[in-house]
Protein backbone atom coordinates (compact mmCIF):
# COMPACT_ATOMS: atom_id res chain seq x y z
CA UNK A 1 0.00 0.00 0.00
CA UNK A 2 1.72 3.50 -0.81
CA UNK A 3 -0.13 5.68 1.41
CA UNK A 4 1.66 9.14 0.58
CA UNK A 5 0.32 8.79 -2.91
CA UNK A 6 -3.09 7.51 -1.61
CA UNK A 7 -3.44 4.44 -3.68
CA UNK A 8 -3.90 0.48 -2.62
CA UNK A 9 -3.82 -2.73 -4.97
CA UNK A 10 -7.59 -4.25 -4.80
CA UNK A 11 -7.39 -7.92 -5.33
CA UNK A 12 -11.27 -9.29 -5.72
CA UNK A 13 -12.38 -12.82 -7.71
CA UNK A 14 -13.26 -10.78 -10.70
CA UNK A 15 -10.82 -8.25 -10.69
CA UNK A 16 -7.51 -6.33 -10.06
CA UNK A 17 -7.97 -2.42 -9.92
CA UNK A 18 -6.34 0.49 -8.60
CA UNK A 19 -8.19 1.89 -5.82
CA UNK A 20 -7.90 5.12 -3.44
CA UNK A 21 -7.63 4.25 -0.12
CA UNK A 22 -9.43 7.02 0.58
CA UNK A 23 -12.56 5.08 -0.72
CA UNK A 24 -11.85 2.31 2.15
CA UNK A 25 -10.87 4.74 4.83
CA UNK A 26 -14.73 6.04 4.85
CA UNK A 27 -16.72 3.17 7.00
CA UNK A 28 -20.69 3.06 6.30
CA UNK A 29 -22.11 3.26 9.84
CA UNK A 30 -26.57 2.43 11.04
CA UNK A 31 -26.84 3.23 14.51
CA UNK A 32 -29.63 1.48 16.27
CA UNK A 33 -32.04 0.83 19.15
CA UNK A 34 -31.92 -2.92 20.02
CA UNK A 35 -31.36 -3.72 16.58
CA UNK A 36 -33.67 -1.77 14.90
CA UNK A 37 -31.94 0.49 12.08
CA UNK A 38 -32.69 4.22 12.72
CA UNK A 39 -30.23 6.14 10.38
CA UNK A 40 -27.07 5.83 8.15
CA UNK A 41 -24.12 7.88 8.33
CA UNK A 42 -20.34 8.11 8.02
CA UNK A 43 -17.53 7.47 10.36
CA UNK A 44 -13.00 6.55 10.16
CA UNK A 45 -11.07 5.29 11.83
CA UNK A 46 -7.88 7.23 14.17
CA UNK A 47 -5.58 6.34 16.16
CA UNK A 48 -5.17 7.30 20.00
CA UNK A 49 -3.59 7.47 23.32
CA UNK A 50 -5.99 4.75 24.10
CA UNK A 51 -5.78 2.33 20.30
CA UNK A 52 -7.99 2.71 17.69
CA UNK A 53 -10.89 4.83 17.84
CA UNK A 54 -14.41 5.39 15.73
CA UNK A 55 -14.73 9.25 14.41
CA UNK A 56 -18.17 9.97 13.37
CA UNK A 57 -20.60 13.21 14.70
CA UNK A 58 -21.75 13.66 17.63
CA UNK A 59 -25.40 13.96 16.46
CA UNK A 60 -25.17 10.59 14.62
CA UNK A 61 -24.07 8.76 18.38
CA UNK A 62 -26.78 10.98 20.52
CA UNK A 63 -29.46 11.27 17.83
CA UNK A 64 -30.06 14.27 18.12
CA UNK A 65 -30.42 17.56 16.91
CA UNK A 66 -26.92 19.47 18.04
CA UNK A 67 -29.32 22.53 17.88
CA UNK A 68 -32.34 21.45 19.61
CA UNK A 69 -31.62 18.33 21.01
CA UNK A 70 -34.96 16.81 19.49
CA UNK A 71 -34.89 13.24 18.37
CA UNK A 72 -33.37 13.20 14.31
CA UNK A 73 -35.17 9.79 13.65
CA UNK A 74 -38.86 9.80 12.59
CA UNK A 75 -39.27 7.09 15.04
CA UNK A 76 -37.82 9.10 18.35
CA UNK A 77 -35.68 6.40 18.57
CA UNK A 78 -32.60 6.83 20.34
CA UNK A 79 -29.20 4.65 19.43
CA UNK A 80 -27.70 2.66 22.05
CA UNK A 81 -25.58 0.51 19.37
CA UNK A 82 -23.54 1.16 15.70
CA UNK A 83 -22.63 -1.03 13.37
CA UNK A 84 -19.50 -0.15 11.51
CA UNK A 85 -19.06 -1.66 7.84
CA UNK A 86 -14.92 -2.37 8.73
CA UNK A 87 -12.79 -3.62 5.82
CA UNK A 88 -11.88 -7.26 6.63
CA UNK A 89 -8.67 -8.05 7.65
CA UNK A 90 -5.70 -9.01 4.82
CA UNK A 91 -8.54 -8.62 1.93
CA UNK A 92 -9.37 -5.75 0.66
CA UNK A 93 -12.70 -5.41 -1.37
CA UNK A 94 -14.71 -7.52 1.51
CA UNK A 95 -16.17 -5.72 4.37
CA UNK A 96 -17.41 -7.45 8.03
CA UNK A 97 -19.82 -5.66 10.07
CA UNK A 98 -18.97 -5.08 13.71
CA UNK A 99 -21.45 -4.02 16.23
CA UNK A 100 -19.93 -0.93 19.17
CA UNK A 101 -22.51 -0.64 22.22
CA UNK A 102 -22.71 3.48 22.80
CA UNK A 103 -23.17 3.11 26.57
CA UNK A 104 -21.76 1.39 29.65
CA UNK A 105 -24.91 1.07 31.23
CA UNK A 106 -25.89 4.65 31.52
CA UNK A 107 -22.98 6.38 30.49
CA UNK A 108 -21.78 7.19 26.88
CA UNK A 109 -19.20 5.32 25.61
CA UNK A 110 -17.80 8.18 23.39
CA UNK A 111 -15.38 11.28 24.21
CA UNK A 112 -16.12 14.88 23.17
CA UNK A 113 -13.67 17.86 22.89
CA UNK A 114 -11.88 18.32 25.87
CA UNK A 115 -12.86 22.03 26.11
CA UNK A 116 -15.92 22.59 23.69
CA UNK A 117 -17.77 19.12 25.20
CA UNK A 118 -20.90 19.32 22.94
CA UNK A 119 -20.84 22.18 21.15
CA UNK A 120 -18.74 20.40 19.27
CA UNK A 121 -20.21 18.16 17.15
CA UNK A 122 -17.28 15.25 16.29
CA UNK A 123 -16.84 12.35 19.00
CA UNK A 124 -14.12 9.34 19.19
CA UNK A 125 -15.38 6.25 20.35
CA UNK A 126 -13.16 3.53 21.23
CA UNK A 127 -13.18 0.12 18.95
CA UNK A 128 -13.46 -3.12 20.97
CA UNK A 129 -14.47 -5.30 18.33
CA UNK A 130 -11.85 -5.37 16.04
CA UNK A 131 -11.59 -9.30 14.92
CA UNK A 132 -10.77 -9.98 11.38
CA UNK A 133 -10.92 -5.92 10.60
CA UNK A 134 -8.26 -4.16 9.03
CA UNK A 135 -7.69 -0.52 10.01
CA UNK A 136 -6.78 2.33 7.88
CA UNK A 137 -6.55 5.25 10.11
CA UNK A 138 -6.52 9.08 9.43
CA UNK A 139 -4.15 10.71 11.44
CA UNK A 140 -5.32 14.41 11.77
CA UNK A 141 -1.41 14.81 13.32
CA UNK A 142 0.19 14.02 9.68
CA UNK A 143 -2.62 15.11 7.59
CA UNK A 144 -0.43 14.11 4.68
CA UNK A 145 1.25 16.64 1.80
CA UNK A 146 1.10 20.58 2.35
CA UNK A 147 -1.36 21.51 -0.01
CA UNK A 148 -1.78 24.61 -0.75
CA UNK A 149 -5.53 25.83 0.63
CA UNK A 150 -7.87 28.70 -0.41
CA UNK A 151 -11.50 29.68 -0.74
CA UNK A 152 -12.64 28.14 -4.00
CA UNK A 153 -10.14 25.38 -4.16
CA UNK A 154 -11.51 22.04 -4.41
CA UNK A 155 -12.46 19.50 -1.57
CA UNK A 156 -13.79 15.80 -1.26
CA UNK A 157 -16.27 14.51 1.13
CA UNK A 158 -15.98 11.14 1.03
CA UNK A 159 -19.16 8.94 2.78
CA UNK A 160 -22.45 7.41 2.14
CA UNK A 161 -25.45 9.58 1.18
CA UNK A 162 -28.52 8.29 2.59
CA UNK A 163 -27.09 5.36 3.12
CA UNK A 164 -25.64 4.62 -0.11
CA UNK A 165 -22.34 3.35 -1.46
CA UNK A 166 -20.18 3.54 -4.97
CA UNK A 167 -20.56 -0.27 -4.81
CA UNK A 168 -19.31 -3.08 -2.51
CA UNK A 169 -18.79 -0.74 0.76
CA UNK A 170 -16.46 1.88 -1.08
CA UNK A 171 -17.17 5.95 -0.48
CA UNK A 172 -18.83 8.21 -2.63
CA UNK A 173 -16.68 11.25 -3.20
CA UNK A 174 -19.01 14.40 -3.43
CA UNK A 175 -16.35 17.49 -4.82
CA UNK A 176 -16.81 21.11 -3.92
CA UNK A 177 -15.04 23.83 -2.89
CA UNK A 178 -13.73 25.90 -0.12
CA UNK A 179 -16.46 28.33 1.23
CA UNK A 180 -14.32 30.26 3.32
CA UNK A 181 -10.90 31.11 4.57
CA UNK A 182 -8.95 28.00 5.99
CA UNK A 183 -6.86 30.59 8.85
CA UNK A 184 -11.06 31.82 10.06
CA UNK A 185 -12.48 29.97 12.99
CA UNK A 186 -16.29 30.32 11.61
CA UNK A 187 -18.99 31.19 14.62
CA UNK A 188 -16.22 31.54 16.78
CA UNK A 189 -15.54 27.47 16.37
CA UNK A 190 -12.96 25.63 14.95
CA UNK A 191 -14.84 25.49 11.53
CA UNK A 192 -14.70 25.91 8.25
CA UNK A 193 -17.09 26.22 5.36
CA UNK A 194 -16.98 24.22 1.95
CA UNK A 195 -19.58 24.73 -0.91
CA UNK A 196 -20.75 21.20 -1.54
CA UNK A 197 -23.69 19.07 -2.36
CA UNK A 198 -23.75 16.74 0.52
CA UNK A 199 -27.36 14.95 1.72
CA UNK A 200 -28.03 13.34 4.79
CA UNK A 201 -25.37 10.14 5.55
CA UNK A 202 -22.35 12.08 4.74
CA UNK A 203 -22.27 13.42 8.36
CA UNK A 204 -19.11 12.08 9.78
CA UNK A 205 -17.31 12.09 6.24
CA UNK A 206 -13.28 12.99 6.15
CA UNK A 207 -12.63 15.88 4.35
CA UNK A 208 -10.10 15.76 2.32
CA UNK A 209 -8.17 18.21 -0.54
CA UNK A 210 -6.92 15.48 -3.12
CA UNK A 211 -4.33 16.38 -6.18
CA UNK A 212 -4.34 13.55 -9.00
CA UNK A 213 -0.71 13.87 -9.36
CA UNK A 214 1.61 16.36 -11.67
CA UNK A 215 2.61 19.87 -10.64
CA UNK A 216 1.10 20.75 -7.35
CA UNK A 217 0.87 23.89 -5.15
CA UNK A 218 2.18 23.84 -1.99
CA UNK A 219 0.97 25.74 1.69
CA UNK A 220 4.60 27.69 1.38
CA UNK A 221 3.99 29.16 -1.74
CA UNK A 222 6.56 26.53 -3.57
CA UNK A 223 5.10 24.26 -6.09
CA UNK A 224 5.77 20.40 -6.67
CA UNK A 225 5.64 17.68 -9.32
CA UNK A 226 4.29 14.31 -8.12
CA UNK A 227 3.92 11.35 -10.17
CA UNK A 228 0.89 10.09 -8.12
CA UNK A 229 -2.26 11.15 -6.52
CA UNK A 230 -1.29 13.25 -3.23
CA UNK A 231 -4.43 14.44 -0.11
CA UNK A 232 -4.42 16.52 2.88
CA UNK A 233 -7.08 15.81 5.24
CA UNK A 234 -8.52 18.69 6.10
CA UNK A 235 -11.42 17.83 9.20
CA UNK A 236 -15.14 15.93 9.54
CA UNK A 237 -17.85 16.88 7.83
CA UNK A 238 -21.16 17.34 10.20
CA UNK A 239 -24.17 18.94 8.22
CA UNK A 240 -24.93 21.82 6.42
CA UNK A 241 -25.72 25.61 7.75
CA UNK A 242 -29.35 25.35 7.02
CA UNK A 243 -31.78 22.79 5.03
CA UNK A 244 -32.13 25.44 2.36
CA UNK A 245 -27.99 25.49 1.41
CA UNK A 246 -25.45 23.87 -0.12
CA UNK A 247 -22.67 25.49 2.36
CA UNK A 248 -21.56 22.78 4.99
CA UNK A 249 -19.83 22.83 8.05
CA UNK A 250 -15.93 20.53 8.45
CA UNK A 251 -14.61 20.75 11.71
CA UNK A 252 -10.57 21.24 11.60
CA UNK A 253 -8.07 18.88 11.55
CA UNK A 254 -6.63 20.39 14.50
CA UNK A 255 -9.58 20.39 16.99
CA UNK A 256 -9.81 16.02 16.05
CA UNK A 257 -6.01 16.50 17.00
CA UNK A 258 -6.89 17.62 20.65
CA UNK A 259 -9.49 15.68 21.02
CA UNK A 260 -7.54 12.28 20.08
CA UNK A 261 -4.80 13.78 22.22
CA UNK A 262 -6.77 13.91 25.45
CA UNK A 263 -8.18 10.31 25.37
CA UNK A 264 -6.70 8.57 28.38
Amino acid sequence: MNVEYGIQLLHTKSMQAQISIHSVQSLLIEMRFDGQTLSTGTAFVCPSPVGPVLLTNRHNVTGRDQSTGKPLSATMGIPNEIVVMHNRKGVPGQWVPRIELLYSGDVPRWSEHPTLGPKADFVALRLTQLSDVELLPYEPNKPGVNLALAPADTVSVIGFPFGLTAGGMFGVWATGFLASEPAVDFDNLPVQLIDCRTRPGQSGSPVIAHRNGGMVALEDGSSVTYEGPVARFVGIYSGRINKESDIGIVWKAAAIQQLLASLR
